[in-house]
């Protein structure tokens, strides 16, 4: 695919270029009941366990760390700010000075938690209700000069035409980011794969990933071990590796720049096979070297 990359992006202390390789962002679910069994309160982890993840992710890799204090997953319950404030920022201040190099990202939905989280130290703001009327998450970066990852959802799943509509819901998000002054090098975009979406809306948003590119933003992909994985696999949440690494490599194929992911290791490896076939990211052995 032959496009010009977006604009590179200052998150925190790292600058992105975008099209030279893809980034992998690290979950860290500071929740008790995340879909994927790692919520880390889930069985009373501390903060500790908390550090000791995300140095184990950057170790493998990873070029950002997404903290959440709230559970996404269908059902989940919902907590109010207070509580999600006090789940997550002991943990953001410990993994901050655990990993001072590293970009962190705030998941939420709260004003509120995200003005506390900048405050801890995060450096983007991640809304996975990004295209929603609402402009004062797109405020609150405009005014912190932070990043902004606006996530596509729906409240119902219901399309004439998934991919045309994604397209354009996030296309009128950015317009109302840009006029709530965020600056446009600092929106990335997510499709939103398993939110407002049945899996067959998901499983055609991955096939047509690429019509993304032409909103001439960064694109997250979110997939790591989610329901339409399992579906096609028939298979629970923790054995959705390989599915996941498959949506890893066909998204990098068709587009994507970042991956956010709970098994950082095998992501990062697919994702630096997948990048030296398509980015052409590739240093072969001098003459007489292995293959």
């Amino acid at each position: 695919m032959t496009t010009t990359a977006p604009t590179p992006t200052r998150i925190g202390p790292s600058t992105f270029v975008w099209g030279e390789r893809t980034f992998v962002m690290g979950i860290l679910n500071v929740t008790p009941d995340s879909f994927s069994g790692d919520g880390l309160l889930r069985r009373g982890d501390t903060v500790a366990a908390v550090v000791e993840q995300a140095r184990r992710m950057v170790d493998q890799g990873a070029d950002i760390l997404d903290l959440g204090g709230e559970s996404t997953r269908p059902g989940h319950a919902p907590v109010d700010a207070a509580e999600e404030i006090g789940r997550v920022m002991p943990a953001l201040k410990a993994v901050r000075e655990a990993v001072p190099g590293v970009p962190l990202s705030i998941d939420t939905t709260k004003v509120a938690v995200a003005e506390a989280a900048l405050t801890a130290g995060a450096h983007l703001l991640n809304d996975i209700w990004g295209v929603g009327p609402d402009p004062a998450m797109a405020e609150l970066a405009a005014s912190a000069g932070v990043p902004l990852l606006v996530m596509h959802n729906r409240v119902e799943p219901r399309y004439d035409d998934v991919v045309r509509e994604v397209v354009d819901d996030l296309r009128a998000a950015l317009d109302r980011a840009e006029r709530a002054g965020v600056a446009p090098a600092d929106l990335i975009i997510d499709p939103g794969i398993g939110f407002g979406k049945t899996a067959d809306h998901n499983v055609t948003l991955l096939r047509h990933l690429d019509e993304l590119v032409h909103l001439d933003r960064p694109i997250l992909l979110g997939t790591s071990r989610k329901s339409t994985i399992g579906r096609i696999l028939d298979l629970p949440a923790e054995q959705r590796l390989e599915g996941t690494l498959a949506t890893t490599a066909l998204g990098i194929a068709k587009g994507v720049d970042i991956v956010r992911v709970h098994d950082v290791q095998a992501n990062v490896r697919a994702a630096r096979v997948t990048d030296a076939i398509v980015r052409g990211r590739w240093r072969s052995e001098p003459e007489g070297g292995t293959t």
